[in-house]
C-alpha cells in the first residue's frame, strides 16, 4: 500500500447548546478584536447569539447561493472599511462560501482567519475549496488562505433547519462521501473517513425525519457531514460534483437539491466500475449494493428526485454536456461519453429511479 495523504490544519469543536461561549473561546485564542460577523438575514437572530461575546466591527447579510463575483467584492470592501482582522460565518454553504471570498482576495497574502458556525450540513466549513459565480460559469478552487482555522459545531443550532432542507442538505454530505471514494487523489484514509460518514448520515438523516425536534438525530447527521466534508477536501471534486458546479453555476439551482438529485444517478454510473468503492458503500449503507441502500435511504427520508423540480430547464441539458466533459477527472471509474453523459443528465432532470 503506498500513498500520500496530507491532513488539513484545523480546530474543530464539538459544542452542543454552547456555540456563543465556544466562539468567544476561538476568537480570544486568535486574538481577534475586530470580527466581521457575515450571515444571512435569516440567520440575524442566530448570530445575535452566537456573536454577543466577541469584538464585532461589521455585521454583513448579503448572502447570495453560488456566491456571484460582485457579491464577493461588496463583502471585501466592507471588511476592509471596517479593518476586520478576523471574520465569523454563521449559516450554510453560501454563508461560508462568501467567507472565503473574503478571505481570499480581500485580505493579507496569509488570509483573514475564519471562525466557521454551520447551521447546515454543507460541509464547506471543513475544506479548502472556494467557489465564485461569474455570469453561467462557476469557477472552484483550492487555497489553503480559505480554510477556516475554526469549526464551532452545535446540532443546537441546526433544529430549526426544516426537515426537507435537512434532508437535501444531508444527501449533499452523502454526496461529499460518494465522489470521495473515486475523487481524483482518494487514499484508504479518505475512504475510511467517507465510510463512516456515510453510516452516520444512514443513522442520522432518518431520526432527523421521525423527530425533527430531536437533537440525537442531527447531532450523528453533522458528526456524518463533517466526516463527509474531510474526506472530500483530501480526495478532491469527482464526477459528481463537476455535474452539479456546472448545472448550478450555469441555472442557478439550488445546491443541497440539485446534488440531492444528481448522485443516485452518478453512484449507478460508476459503480460497475469501482467495485470495492461500491463495496464500501454497500457496507455503510447496511445493503446488498450500494444503489439499493442509496435508495432506500431516499425512499425513507422522501428526497428530492428530479432537476426540473428545481427550475432546471430541460433545453439546457444539451448545453451542459460540454463543459461538464471538460470538468470531469480523467480517472473517473467510468469512461465519460456525449451519449452516457447526456442520458445520465436526462434521468436526473425526468426524476428517473431505475
Amino acid at each position: 500500500m503506498r500513498f500520500t495523504h496530507e491532513t488539513l490544519p484545523q480546530r474543530v469543536v464539538f459544542a452542543p447548546g454552547d456555540a456563543p461561549a465556544a466562539v468567544a473561546r476561538e476568537v480570544a485564542a486568535l486574538g481577534a478584536r475586530r470580527v466581521m460577523v457575515i450571515a444571512a438575514p435569516a440567520e440575524s437572530s442566530l448570530a445575535d447569539a452566537v456573536s454577543a461575546g466577541i469584538p464585532v466591527a461589521v455585521r454583513h447579510d448579503e448572502v447570495v447561493m453560488h456566491v456571484p463575483v460582485e457579491v464577493a467584492e461588496r463583502a471585501r470592501d466592507a471588511a476592509v472599511k471596517a479593518g476586520a482582522d478576523a471574520l465569523l460565518c454563521v449559516g450554510g454553504g453560501s454563508t461560508t462560501g462568501l467567507a472565503k471570498a473574503v478571505a481570499l482576495t480581500g485580505s493579507p497574502a496569509e488570509g483573514l482567519p475564519i471562525i466557521a458556525v454551520p447551521t447546515t450540513y454543507a460541509g464547506s466549513e471543513a475544506t479548502n475549496v472556494w467557489g465564485l459565480t461569474e455570469g453561467e460559469t462557476k469557477t472552484t478552487g483550492v487555497d489553503d488562505r480559505v480554510l477556516p482555522r475554526s469549526i464551532v459545531y452545535d446540532a443546537s443550532l441546526m433544529l430549526t433547519l426544516p426537515p426537507e432542507m435537512s434532508v437535501a442538505s444531508g444527501l449533499n454530505a452523502m454526496a461529499h462521501c460518494v465522489d470521495s471514494m473515486w475523487g481524483p487523489r482518494t487514499d484508504p484514509i479518505d475512504q475510511a473517513l467517507a465510510g463512516e460518514g456515510s453510516h452516520a448520515l444512514r443513522h442520522g438523516l432518518p431520526a432527523v425525519v421521525a423527530d425533527p425536534s430531536g437533537i440525537e438525530g442531527r447531532e450523528r447527521t453533522l458528526y456524518g457531514a463533517y466526516l463527509a466534508a474531510v474526506a472530500f477536501a483530501s480526495a478532491g471534486s469527482g464526477m459528481h460534483h463537476k455535474i452539479c458546479h456546472v448545472l448550478g453555476g450555469m441555472y442557478n439551482l439550488p445546491h443541497a437539491q440539485t446534488h440531492a438529485v444528481v448522485l443516485p444517478h452518478v453512484l449507478a454510473f460508476n459503480a460497475p466500475n469501482a467495485p470495492e468503492a461500491e463495496r464500501r458503500i454497500a457496507r455503510a449503507l447496511g445493503s446488498a449494493t450500494a444503489s439499493e441502500g442509496l435508495a432506500d435511504l431516499y425512499a425513507t427520508v422522501h428526497a428530492p428526485i428530479a432537476l426540473r423540480d428545481y427550475g432546471m430547464p430541460e433545453d439546457g441539458l444539451a448545453r451542459a454536456v460540454a463543459p461538464i466533459m471538460a470538468a470531469i477527472p480523467e480517472n473517473n471509474p467510468t469512461p465519460v461519453t456525449e451519449e452516457n453523459l447526456t442520458a445520465l443528465l436526462r434521468a436526473a432532470w425526468e426524476g428517473a429511479t431505475s
